[in-house]
């Protein structure tokens, strides 16, 4: 029996990196869950240069499960070039990425499938986060920030449960391979005009392994790729509202000219005798 129904195709991406005390729990939770409520779905999981057995878990597990595709990384690329390298390998309808490492239940997004009918993307926010007060204020700064710099404003910005169109990844180029990823892509995706929802999804303790968010060598990457990618965004648009301002005349002089092409054209009205 199925838990919601759903006819769309799904492919579930997950990052993991040094997660052998999780991985296994969150990939058979993923796909015993997908089973009931949907029959085309792939998880592709991506192994960011671990150091422990998180390869050798997937491994194993890829070959019992024909849905699970393992994409290895030789070292440790970052957050986002993970997040990217499975939007590459996404082969069905919608996109929706989760962490592996346990703090999310699969479970709702049984709420957002409804929603992706009404609106283009459905982004989690985390009710009761765990994690320490630090991550917690580094959260707080870095929402505000993007929010000045880049006009979004969103409740959880680097929440890592969303549901996206898989078109929109074949379209768009993510250049950031760091913790930017996810300011990059609701930039990108509001950007085009595209809709989206924010849904609360439960929170829940680490499993094991240590989250790496709060690094310096990860804010620090983080910070220069906001530098470096907001001048160059923000350069970007300002030329294309040059050309555009630079065509309008253009294309006015041509509505003009297909007017009085149009009324040239008009037969003339029979005199009255």
């Amino acid at each position: 029996m199925k838990d919601t129904p759903n006819t769309s195709s799904l492919s579930v991406v997950l990052p993991a990196h040094n997660e052998e005390e999780a991985i296994a729990t969150t990939v058979h939770e993923v796909i015993e869950t997908l089973s009931r409520w949907m029959l085309d779905f792939e998880i592709i999981v991506v192994d960011d240069g671990s150091q422990d057995d998180t390869g050798a878990i997937l491994d194993t597990h890829s070959a019992t499960y024909p849905c699970l595709k393992v994409i290895h990384h030789p070292v440790n690329q970052g957050y986002g070039a993970a997040l990217v390298s499975g939007f590459e390998a996404a082969s069905r309808d919608l996109t929706f990425f989760m962490d592996s490492d346990g703090q999310f239940d699969i479970h709702d997004l049984a709420r957002f499938l409804p929603l992706i009918e009404e609106y283009d993307a459905v982004l989690g926010y985390r009710i009761d986060r765990q994690d320490t007060w630090m991550r917690k204020v580094n959260a707080w700064g870095w929402k505000i920030l993007v929010g000045l710099v880049f006009g979004i404003h969103v409740r959880d910005v680097d929440c890592a449960f969303k549901l996206y169109p898989t078109s929109f990844f074949r379209e768009y180029k993510l250049e950031t391979r760091g913790a930017m990823i996810n300011t990059e892509i609701l930039y990108k995706f509001t950007r085009a005009g595209n809709t989206y929802t924010q849904l609360g999804v439960r929170h829940l303790p680490r499993h094991g392994g240590r989250a790496t968010g709060a690094k310096l060598s990860v804010i620090l990457r983080a910070f220069r790729e906001l530098l470096v990618y907001a001048f160059k965004w923000h350069r970007e648009e300002k030329q294309l509202e040059k050309v555009s301002r630079h065509n309008k005349p253009g294309l006015q002089r041509a509505r003009q000219s297909e007017e009085q092409v149009v009324a040239c054209m008009k037969p003339e009205k029979a005199p009255k005798v």
